[in-house]
């Protein structure tokens, strides 16, 4: 865990997770959904393997590439880059999508450490939120799998009205919900679109290791890191003992 003395502005009054690479394991979960919806949806091997190019997909080891738009984008970059396959269309794109959607809650899974981290969080009186380019109903869906929806006071989506990341509509949103400044928001996530958006909306960056980048290549960015969850909390108190 990396600490630095950077100014909160008060005390944290409310903290903001990414949720693929934070709360959910990506590869665990995406990886099998993507695969099976791939496979479900096109008409044959050839168009199987082009589908899966597009998103930077290997159909074969089923695993993405660190470069995929799926990692960081929201669902309708892929759907654009499905609908592009030559002899695909918008159609097939909607398909593989809502096919996908509903394989990530069947697949989803959540590092031990999450449940562990989120309830300690939620025992100091913070309020938690979701801020994921995915869209609404699929976070939901996974955290009511998971069984912790009741732990969040807001889960937003890429399509719920604030914009996607790495714009600060999210950060902004679950900041006047609470009726606080952004300053006070603390926003975990694991990729650069998670700490330009928390930047642009002057809030807390905290980069976790546990997604697709490296925290070598996240730091920069950051005003804080940790490797896992389970090094939230103590980062929390931390901050809250130099407010």
């Amino acid at each position: 865990m990396s600490f630095n003395q950077k100014p909160t502005n008060g005390r944290i009054a409310g903290i903001l997770f990414d949720k693929d690479g934070v709360l959910v394991d990506f590869y665990a979960t995406w990886e099998p959904a993507t695969a099976m919806a791939i496979r479900h949806v096109a008409k044959d091997d050839d168009q199987a393997r082009a589908l899966a190019e597009a998103v930077d997909f290997d159909l074969d080891a089923e695993r993405f590439a660190p470069t995929s738009v799926f990692i960081a984008g929201t669902a309708s970059d892929s759907m654009d880059a499905w609908a592009s396959v030559p002899g695909a269309d918008l159609s097939i794109a909607e398909q593989i999508s809502d096919h996908i959607l509903k394989g990530g809650v069947e697949c989803v899974i959540a590092p031990s450490e999450v449940p562990v981290a989120l309830h300690a969080l939620k025992a100091t009186g913070l309020p938690l939120g979701i801020a994921t380019n995915d869209e609404e109903s699929s976070a939901r869906g996974q955290m009511a799998k998971l069984g912790l929806t009741d732990l969040f006071e807001t889960i937003n989506g890429a399509d719920s009205g604030h914009g996607a990341k790495p714009g600060p509509g999210m950060i902004l949103a679950f900041a006047a919900h609470l009726g606080v400044e952004p300053s006070r928001i603390v926003m975990v996530g694991d990729s650069t679109h998670d700490m330009h958006a928390a930047h642009a909306a002057g809030a807390i960056r905290v980069a976790i290791g546990t997604g697709p980048a490296s925290l070598e290549n996240l730091a920069p960015h950051a005003d804080h890191t940790i490797e896992t969850m389970a090094d939230l909390p103590g980062l929390i108190a931390a901050l809250n003992q130099t407010a």
